[in-house]
């Protein structure tokens, strides 16, 4: 793509777009082959990651079986945030306007929102507070007597030391959301040696304690009735997946920094994949040789980390394990939310967005939402499966309609309409969209879908995708068909 002219990005900003949402410049687009390497390594490794593992152990799989399935799931992975994330690194532009070349400028809001206004600070504001809970464990070890301040006091349902350790870590995830990609890019440097030196050290722990051959040969003391089927592998498959379906489909905030398609395509797809590998080894060896060596099964690796003698390894153990967190939540949640806040809002800079969404975090109070679990991940669930089929509409517009093509001039329109789309609201992208919908997390409601609920990720961007791409080449048929006959 050759480079924007100074006089073409001052006519865009003329029609009251931000420079946040702008095209970037060829000096702007700095990222390598090793910044996207380093990229997602934290996203990996986290808290809720592992205590899913120890639900893949509940449903019957074996660890080679658990371990297989991770590393399947990577590849899948990297190649939803490559190819979704080709448009992004080829033209510069951000994920909202690319969802705005698919579902057209009124269109995008409702998928967008759902990502960047309701998935995104949702989850910024469960995953703090779940890293406060690790943040108040680590200071109640150095710090004992910080635990009793306030003493029953409860404040919006939450105790004092509670409120503080959230704020404070809350703080913290929004100076790496202020800073967007730069701050990202210096934080990760420093965490990704440490993630491979606690969580290899971890592996090796549980192996010298328990044995690798005993902690292949794991079952759990409770296993659910009817596990271990090859659905079952798939359905393991499909949740490791749909973690990702909120940054898959936000991949361009990150490739519109990429110096090339192949510098975001190498470093993104080795990261994900040696950073799921190292995951797939310590998740397994950690959590079933610390169940083996307690006696009891354990799922959660802050418990593992709080049982231990050393107080210098624990602590170190749990700010790697606060860092990835961080990592996490600004690639998935508060950098995404940002931007779609400054689309919907196109007079309010990226920065504006953060701030609004990190207050909008605080005032929902985690706290209170994590009390009833079951319906958190019910509706979190649901957001992945709408997700799915959005991903599904994006890589079949812009791969099959419109061959890798966008023109920028007709997208920054003032007006908003895209192409053919009339008033800014592309049809077919809203009713493929929802079919596609109604099979991926219909299931929850309609027991005859749920064999394609519990692959919701697969069924709705294989539908999705399929649906798009026929529509839209039919629709292109008919077109041509009335041009020639009015001829």
């Amino acid at each position: 793509m050759s480079e924007i002219s100074d006089a073409k990005l001052e006519e865009y900003r003329s029609r009251g777009y931000s420079d946040d949402l702008l095209p970037k410049q060829k000096s702007d687009k700095t990222w390598g082959k090793l910044n996207y390497f380093t990229l997602w390594q934290g996203s990996v490794h986290n808290v809720p990651n592992y205590v899913a593992v120890g639900g893949f152990f509940v449903l019957g799989l074996s660890t080679v079986s658990i371990m297989a399935a991770i590393i399947i799931s990577s590849l899948i992975i990297a190649g939803a945030m490559v190819l979704n994330g080709a448009a992004g690194s080829k033209y510069g532009v951000p994920f909202s306007m690319i969802l705005r070349a698919s579902y057209g400028v009124r269109g995008a809001l409702l998928p967008g929102v759902l990502r960047g206004g309701v998935a995104a600070i949702m989850w910024f504001g469960l995953q703090n507070y779940a890293g406060s809970i690790a943040l108040l464990i680590i200071i109640g070890k150095i710090w004992p007597a910080f635990l009793a301040i306030g003493g029953d006091a409860q404040f919006l349902g939450i105790s004092m030391p509670g409120l503080i350790a959230f704020l404070l870590f809350w703080a913290i995830n929004m100076v790496i959301g202020l800073g967007g990609g730069k701050i990202l890019n210096k934080f990760t440097a420093i965490l990704n040696p440490c993630i491979y030196l606690v969580f290899g050290g971890m592996a090796i722990w549980a192996i010298s304690l328990a044995g690798f051959e005993n902690i292949i040969n794991y079952v759990p003391s409770k296993i659910q009735d009817g596990g271990g089927t090859a659905f079952q592998f798939f359905v393991v498959i499909n949740a490791i997946v749909a973690v990702w379906a909120a940054p898959a489909v936000s991949a361009s905030d990150f490739t519109q920094n990429a110096k090339s398609f192949s510098a975001q395509a190498k470093g993104q797809t080795a990261g994900l994949i040696i950073a799921y590998l190292l995951f797939a080894i310590s998740s397994v060896c950690v959590l079933a040789g610390a169940s083996i060596h307690y006696g009891t099964d354990t799922w959660n690796v802050l418990d593992i980390i709080d049982k231990w003698d050393g107080i210098f390894v624990s602590i170190f153990a749990g700010l790697v394990i606060l860092m990835t967190t961080i990592s996490t939540n600004a690639t998935g949640n508060i950098i995404p939310a940002g931007y779609q806040i400054a689309a919907v809002f196109p007079k309010l800079s990226y920065r504006q967005g953060v701030m609004i969404a990190g207050f909008i975090s605080v005032i929902i109070c985690p706290w209170k939402l994590m009390e009833n679990q079951d319906s958190i991940f019910m509706f979190l669930n649901i957001i992945g499966g709408i997700l799915g089929p959005v991903i599904g509409v994006m890589l079949a517009h812009y791969f099959i309609t419109m061959r890798r093509n966008i023109d920028l001039d007709t997208l920054y329109t003032k007006q908003g309409d895209y192409k053919y789309y009339k008033n800014g609201f592309n049809a077919l992208a809203f009713g493929v969209t929802i079919i596609s919908v109604i099979f991926s997390t219909g299931g929850e409601f309609i027991p005859a879908l749920s064999i394609f609920s519990k692959v919701s990720w697969f069924t709705g961007v294989a539908l999705s995708f399929t649906l798009y791409s026929l529509g839209s080449m039919w629709g292109k048929e008919k077109h041509s068909e009335l041009h020639t006959h009015t001829q």
